[in-house]
């Protein structure tokens, strides 16, 4: 234990996801021996990521504007949502380069132990969205994206239930299975038995 200021700010850092009390530590004692400019840059940064990064209004991302640069941008196709937990796995999923729809970000996943339920997600704001018409197209598919746990598989499964009434939209959920370049005796029973039962014709 360090007395005042210092412990302080370990204790802060401490509670940032991913640090531990070690790496809380190390990084206290690198900004006490950093250059005060430096200190200043993070101070700025820190600010204005407070002041000035709004969320969209329509698909719920991190965005400079009200309307972020994936729900303004036309070569974008509105008719496909991709369904995501966190602003986080909106880049995940831009990484690949392979979709080209829109996003829904629901903003963490069902978690009834820890007090999250339909309410404190934007799963109202879905449903709205589905009944609207984006640039003169109705969404025709929901791909879901959350995460592969028990929290993620919760939140997808409640989602199906309730976009399966409305007609004509195809629902589907990303496949999991093998990574590329794993070891098939290193699969756990789960990912092994996921990657069968989504297996496709070559």
């Amino acid at each position: 234990m360090y007395e005042g200021p210092v412990q302080d700010l370990i204790d802060e850092l401490g509670r940032l996801p991913g640090v531990g009390p070690k790496s809380a530590q190390r990084i206290a004692f690198h900004l006490l021996a950093a250059d005060p400019a430096d200190i200043g840059k993070l101070q700025d940064a820190l600010q204005k990521v407070k002041d000035g990064v709004v969320f969209c209004d329509v698909c719920g991302n991190v965005s400079a504007e009200t309307t972020c640069r994936i729900c303004r941008d036309p070569r974008r196709d509105p008719s496909v949502v991709c369904v995501v937990e966190e602003p986080k796995d909106v880049l995940a999923v831009e990484r690949t380069r392979e979709f080209k729809g829109r996003y829904h970000v629901l903003g963490g996943a069902l978690d009834p132990l820890s007090g999250v339920g339909p309410d404190q997600l934007r799963i109202r704001q879905l449903l709205t969205r589905m009944s609207t018409r984006t640039d003169g197209q109705d969404i025709t598919e929901i791909i879901i994206a959350t995460d592969p746990n028990t929290e993620g598989e919760a939140t997808a499964t409640y989602l199906v239930r309730m976009l399966r009434d409305f007609p004509g939209l195809a629902v589907t959920r990303l496949a999991s299975g093998l990574p590329m370049g794993g070891d098939l005796e290193f699969a756990d029973e789960l990912t092994l038995g996921r990657a069968l039962s989504g297996r496709r014709s070559m």
